[in-house]
């Protein structure tokens, strides 16, 4: 190394207003995260450079207090990290890449307990891959899976509630509640006619905005959000299950809970705010219809998971509670989220550290998971198929009534309204019988 090289990098640190304290990386299916923790606010700017690939931070007035070389850095796109001072004072860290990525980069400040944090996202330039004709076909088949869309909370450098320490290292929400859905993931896909989409399949973080929206792009009939969560009295204890509350928290445990999942995206880094959302008046009245009916759907599922996971787990609340998560904020997909224990309290957070626990508990949720489906199957699905009497005929389904059914149910459950099913089959009133066929039309 340089002797003037070496030299400002032995400068004291009182010459440069902020300090990089710790560098850590994340990697996640298309992308990779680099996060910078500093001592205090800081300017910053970034560029690629090509032939070859390179991406140069720079940091305005700050010194680097720790060591690259630890970063693990195999399945990214990062060959090697480098750094040196610019100015006397700045900081520069250059990237070597193994190819061209899109980067992108924002400041968060200090929150709670994480300080002021640097966040460089390397995205993948893959290729976006279409939906397959033999995908396309299955959907339009009238024999297509019941999705569900498993959300692990929290991630990467957020991780999320923390527990009492167990083999001398404190228990964390993120690793319990990945165990949890990985487990309930395998459940699912072992029954015909379910299948599983993990939303986080590995230790990195994901913006609450793009867990909900993960669900849309992958069709789901089901969200469910996993959590194992602490409250300030370590005497709470019992498992939970959440729907959206559209006006306020139903208890007080909801809100402060709710709280603090929301503040999550300060803690995990979502990146600057999106207006997307945002729209005139009459699809904002269009989105909150559509968001009740969803919230319906989504009171009887979490109620069947609800008194499922009472043979397994002593249960916070004997209801579905209701609070503000912004998580379960899709306007047309049925959203609840499952508070698996409170890891904050000792005993529960032996459970929930047992992989024995951890087992039955997803086994639990998918049993009242499937319970809903199976008494309210989605249409064109292979459980409404063999479940309810469904048959392709020309224009739609037909469905044999069997006691027990109403015109309303039948309705509800092919996601058509009652008029569209008196039409089809020239009713004049909701009069029905057992053994009788009615036909359904698309929805």
């Amino acid at each position: 190394m340089a002797a003037s090289l070496w030299l400002l990098l032995a400068a004291p640190l009182s010459l440069a207003d902020a300090v990089v304290d710790s560098v850590r990386l994340w990697r996640a299916p298309d992308s990779t995260r680099l996060v910078f923790d500093l001592s205090g606010e800081v300017e910053h700017k970034l560029f690629p450079l090509s032939n070859p690939d390179r991406l140069v931070i720079d940091l305005k007035q700050a010194s680097l207090n720790t060591s690259l070389s630890q970063l693990e850095l195999e399945g990214t796109p990062i060959r090697s990290v480098r750094s040196a001072v610019r100015n006397g004072r700045d900081l520069r860290v250059v990237l070597d890449l193994s190819g061209a990525i899109r980067p992108k980069s924002f400041f968060l400040r200090k929150h709670a307990d994480k300080s002021d944090r640097l966040v460089v996202d390397l995205f993948d330039r893959a290729a976006e891959v279409e939906k397959t004709v033999q995908q396309a076909v299955q959907q339009q088949s009238g024999t297509r899976d019941i999705v569900i869309a498993i959300d692990a909370g929290h991630g990467g450098e957020d991780p999320g509630a923390l527990g009492p320490k167990i083999g001398g290292s404190r228990l964390r929400e993120k690793d319990v509640v990945l165990a949890i859905s990985k487990e309930l993931a395998a459940m699912i896909n072992a029954e015909k006619g379910y299948r599983a989409e993990l939303v986080r399949t590995g230790d990195y973080y994901i913006p609450l905005s793009k867990r909900r929206d993960a669900a849309r792009e992958k069709r789901a009939d089901l969200f469910v959000s996993v959590h194992a969560d602490a409250f300030t009295n370590t005497k709470a204890r019992g498992a939970s299950v959440f729907a959206l509350s559209l006006r306020g928290a139903t208890s007080e445990t909801a809100r402060f809970l709710a709280q603090s999942e929301n503040e999550a995206d300060l803690i995990g880094g979502a990146g600057s705010l999106s207006l997307d959302d945002k729209d005139e008046m009459l699809r904002g009245v269009l989105v909150e219809l559509s968001m009740n009916k969803q919230l319906e759907h989504s009171l009887l599922a979490g109620d069947r998971v609800l008194k499922s996971m009472d043979s397994v787990a002593k249960l916070h609340k004997n209801n579905v509670e209701q609070a503000g998560f912004a998580v379960l904020k899709s306007p047309d997909v049925p959203s609840i989220l499952v508070e698996t224990g409170f890891i904050s309290n000792p005993d529960e957070a032996k459970k929930l550290n047992s992989s024995y626990y951890r087992k039955q508990m997803a086994k639990s949720i998918f049993t009242g998971i499937r319970q809903h489906f199976e008494a309210l199957p989605p249409a064109g699905t292979y459980i409404a198929s063999r479940k309810n009497g469904g048959a392709k005929v020309a224009g739609g389904l037909e469905h044999v009534i069997t006691p027990g059914d109403t015109l309303s149910g039948i309705a509800r459950r092919y996601d058509v309204s009652v008029a569209d099913i008196q039409k089809a089959n020239r009713m004049n009133n909701s009069v029905i019988r057992v053994g009788q066929k009615l036909k359904i039309p698309a929805s």
